[in-house]
């Protein structure tokens, strides 16, 4: 992703109000953030429109005054962009990501046995995607 497109912590916030509900007003958006520390609508508003202008979002309809917004970009793309990202930080490999992961106890072995049998499934099926396809500078 570029520069421009990057999406801060509060645009991913509002991105996953629109993945949650597909096409949304910007009162639609706020009234789905967390009550005890839910933005201005003005603040919501100003979000949307930096989401607009980086092409994560797009306006589809009007209503009355109100416009209506979709994503544009996917959940999985821009999860996966923020991964290859975060994997060039620790210089392309899993293995840092992963032992932390495993260290703070949010990868379990039931998670483990989960990505062992996709990778074996990938494998079967003849499916590997070489890292440098990905975009991402992977080991």
């Amino acid at each position: 992703m570029s520069d421009e497109r990057r999406l801060t912590r509060f645009e991913l916030e509002i991105m996953k109000v629109f993945w949650k509900l597909g096409r949304a007003a910007i009162r639609e958006v706020q009234e789905e953030l967390p009550e005890d520390r839910r933005p201005a609508y003005t603040t919501v508003q100003t979000i949307v429109r930096r989401l607009e202008e980086k092409g994560a979002i797009r306006r589809v309809r009007k209503i009355g005054n109100a416009f209506i917004f979709e994503p544009v970009v996917s959940r999985s793309s821009t999860v996966g962009r923020l991964l290859d990202e975060l994997l060039g930080l620790v210089g392309g490999s899993a293995k840092p990501l992963v032992a932390h992961l495993v260290e703070s106890g949010e990868l379990s072995l039931a998670d483990l046995r989960e990505v062992e049998t996709l990778l074996k499934e990938r494998e079967s099926e003849g499916d590997q995607v070489e890292p440098s396809r990905r975009g991402g500078a992977h080991e």
